[in-house]
């Protein structure tokens, strides 16, 4: 039975099966558009199509969600629907798919990836992996350990909340050059170094394949930055991960 990771994002919903070893997904992973409004049904059936896709034996799928999860309850959202807040999601996705579902923070799971297999594998002491996209996603680790629903992309930033003003999509909307983002990103990482003073930061979602572009036009931040070694990958990693270590689950891999 294989191990899934599906990552739920404001614009795509993408996965695929996912070899624990390795910390590398086994197949090609399979996206579909992010339905609008972004229900939780809506968004449900979208996962289901994802996992379906494979054709495979479903074991335990993780599922990562752009917003706040206790207990698989799903506490805010941010970029899909208001009604997801208060839901049970980790049931509501079960019930689709007929299996267990793990459902986590969409960068605590793309931190878990980075922690373990990636950028911040053997680190010790703060490290902060932070995901841009259309918002901005963020782990916090200490001495390796996860410090869950961080949140830090909604830390203000000059009057603003700091995911409208440096994230993938706020370049995009506002057609900023390369070296103006990188300045923004430069604030917005100095400000959380002057918050948590982390030893790295490893920079990931889908633009930390054009890392060369941007990391090195960052200025005024003594920590290490990094690209994430697994790209936009790591949050399909990272759930499977937490999907196989989860209490319910029994000892498997893909």
């Amino acid at each position: 039975m294989d191990v899934f990771g599906v990552d739920i994002g404001g614009s795509g919903i993408k996965g695929a099966p996912v070899d624990l070893g390795r910390g590398e997904i086994a197949e090609e992973r399979f996206k579909v558009l992010t339905p609008h409004p972004a229900t939780p049904d809506a968004v449900a059936d979208c996962v289901r199509q994802v996992v379906r896709h494979f054709g495979r034996p479903v074991g335990q799928v993780g599922v990562t969600f752009p917003g706040v999860v206790v207990g698989g309850t799903t506490r805010t959202a941010a970029n899909v629907d208001k009604s997801w807040i208060g839901r049970d999601a980790a049931g509501l996705l079960g019930e689709q798919l007929g299996t267990p579902v793990t459902v986590l923070n969409d960068a605590d799971a793309a931190g878990l990836a980075e922690m373990t297999h990636g950028a911040g594998r053997g680190r010790t002491g703060t490290v902060v992996v932070l995901t841009f996209g259309t918002g901005i996603g963020s782990a916090v680790f200490i001495d390796g350990r996860l410090v869950p629903n961080t949140e830090l992309g909604h830390l203000e930033l000059q009057g603003h909340d700091a995911e409208t003003r440096a994230s993938t999509r706020a370049k995009e909307d506002e057609d900023l050059s390369w070296s103006r983002w990188a300045k923004r990103v430069g604030r917005y990482l100095a400000h959380v170094e002057m918050l948590f003073s982390p030893e790295l930061f490893v920079i990931g979602g889908g633009v930390s394949r054009k890392a060369g572009k941007f990391l090195p036009l960052i200025e005024g931040v003594n920590a290490e930055v990094v690209p994430a070694q697994l790209e936009n990958n790591a949050g399909i990693v990272g759930a499977a991960m937490a999907a196989s270590a989860a209490p319910s689950a029994p000892s498997s891999a893909a």
